[in-house]
């Protein structure tokens, strides 16, 4: 299940200890649209490990400002409460998976 994440609420997941993996999108972004569902294929299959959700930069701005998000999509993955790597634009889902195995 991907997650809802806000300004309110993603400190509180980063802070958990589990991996986490911030998809910061917006209902106008294309590239945001490819990504989308292979983020959502993640949070399936990771569901349990990862917890995997997406963050509306149109809705939240206090978040994409402290983490210096310029574009979309921009992926981060956090480990241990600390950000680890980040992927800027679409990409493949291959590469995303990597990315989560690294986390692991």
């Amino acid at each position: 299940m991907v997650i809802e994440f806000t300004d309110e609420n993603l400190n509180e997941f980063i802070e958990s200890g589990k991996p986490v993996l911030v998809d910061f999108w917006a209902e106008w972004c294309g590239p945001c649209r490819m990504v989308g569902p292979i983020v959502e294929e993640l949070a399936e299959e990771y569901n349990g490990k990862v917890q995997v959700g997406k963050l509306n930069v149109d809705e939240n701005a206090e978040v994409p400002s402290k983490f210096g998000i310029r574009n979309i999509p921009t992926l981060l993955f956090f480990k241990d409460g600390q950000l680890v790597d980040k992927q800027v634009g679409a990409t493949s889902k291959s590469v995303l998976t990597e990315k989560i195995k690294s986390l692991l």
